[in-house]
């Protein structure tokens, strides 16, 4: 009885995966359909109707490879192959179109229909979306490929290069004084900063100024809340007028730098969060809040130039860099913590922080997984963070004018007092 219902089951279960595999292949007839809505009746090589049959003979392939003979798959495919083949080879005599787009299309609808059957329905139905989507966006898929600069594929080419080939190779495990070295997550840290500034670059790249001052600094601070500084800085110096503009780009993009200390701790450790939260949440407010009333005060006057960013949104020498400054750092910061104690660690963020905030983050987040105090950990970010802000704000004043010094500097100021008070006494 138990095997009468357990047959049963199954048959309809098949039956049911069959449908699946049916209407896949209608899902991207469809579009193939609609691509091809102004041929007449019989000039398109396969529509709706044709890309259904196709997507249940992918299904029927899978229920004899398992029920008669594993051959039935192989064998079913060249022939949809060959079919196609002959199909797009006779058309090519009459409509010069070299595209086998349709043709591709046809072969993954035939191995959907027959992955819904034997492996997995929803698989095969996320594959055959996704497929239909693509094949849906040709224009503005080629659109994006014609504005693509060769510097630009090349670093989209590197980010991959640097995380899915060389960090799964790196050995993961403890060396160095104290076990601080870690090949695999030092480099995983570097991915990640390069990721990070990878989405920024593109960010602003994509939407350009349109979106308006707040959306570009906001991006810049991922990308690079300096070069923004500096360009906006040299701006002010030609237009004193627009000081304000400025100065409100200048503290989102700092500002920006707060949240991106809540992500590497995420990541890294997250028993640092509850410690770090008030002291970012707050210098990120007191950075945020008077750059917002700036920006309402001046919003009709927001005409300001496009910032001149890493021109090479990923550099393979820069992730080089970071990786053996990264490295130094945790050498550095291991040293100092058992010469020096807390007092080495201050000293150290402090420093680091002069010229990048980045390096010592994620080396004091790490730190903080073994042998450092959570406590000294959060005021040593806190501290290189604010360093970081107020080398910016000398910059401002320094290559700007007077005006945007002192509208970058006070909220700069009071946002470090802020967050290092609430980090030493929390």
């Amino acid at each position: 009885m138990d095997d009468v219902a357990s047959q049963f089951i199954t048959s309809n279960q098949t039956i049911i995966n069959l449908a699946v595999a049916l209407l896949l292949g209608a899902i991207i007839g469809l579009e193939r359909g609609w691509d091809a809505r102004e041929q007449k009746s019989g000039e398109r090589i396969a529509g709706i109707r044709t890309f259904a049959l196709i997507g249940l003979l992918g299904g029927v392939s899978g229920v004899l490879a398992r029920e008669i003979t594993e051959w039935a798959f192989p064998v079913l495919l060249v022939c949809v192959v060959a079919m196609a083949i002959v199909a797009y080879s006779e058309r090519l005599e009459h409509i010069r179109n070299f595209s086998i787009t349709g043709m591709v299309g046809m072969v993954l609808t035939f191995c959907f229909g027959t992955i819904a059957v034997v492996v997995d329905p929803v698989m095969a139905t996320a594959a055959a979306v996704v497929t239909a989507i693509i094949l849906d966006n040709k224009e503005e898929i080629h659109g994006w490929v014609n504005k693509l600069k060769a510097h630009e594929l090349d670093a989209a080419l590197k980010l991959l290069l640097i995380s899915v080939v060389m960090l799964p190779l790196l050995p993961n495990e403890a060396m160095g004084p104290g076990g601080v070295l870690n090949p695999r997550e030092i480099w995983w840290m570097v991915v990640m900063i390069a990721s990070i500034s990878f989405v920024g670059y593109f960010a602003i790249r994509v939407a350009g100024t349109r979106k308006g001052i707040l959306f570009t600094s906001l991006f810049a601070g991922l990308s690079s809340s300096t070069a923004l500084t500096l360009h906006f800085a040299r701006q002010s110096a030609r237009n004193p007028e627009l000081s304000p503009q400025f100065a409100t780009g200048i503290l989102i993009a700092c500002g920006t730098m707060f949240p991106r200390i809540l992500v590497y701790c995420f990541v890294i450790n997250r028993d640092l969060l509850p410690l770090l939260f008030w002291p970012v949440v707050i210098m990120t407010a007191l950075l945020y809040g008077p750059a917002l009333v700036i920006w309402r005060r001046n919003s009709e006057k927001l005409k300001v130039s496009q910032p001149t960013l890493n021109q090479n949104p990923l550099d393979l020498t820069s992730a080089l860099v970071f990786g053996l400054l990264l490295t130094a750092i945790l050498l550095l910061g291991e040293f100092l913590k058992n010469w020096l104690g807390d007092a080495g660690i201050y000293l150290l963020a402090a420093s680091s922080g002069v010229a990048d905030v980045d390096a010592i983050t994620l080396s004091l987040t790490r730190m903080s997984n073994d042998s450092l105090a959570m406590g000294t950990a959060v005021v040593g970010i806190v501290l290189a963070a604010a360093v970081n802000n107020l080398v910016k704000s000398g910059m401002a004043w320094g290559i700007g004018n007077r005006r945007l010094g002192l509208l970058v500097a006070g909220p700069m100021v009071i946002s470090l007092v802020a967050g290092l008070a609430v980090a030493w006494f929390q």
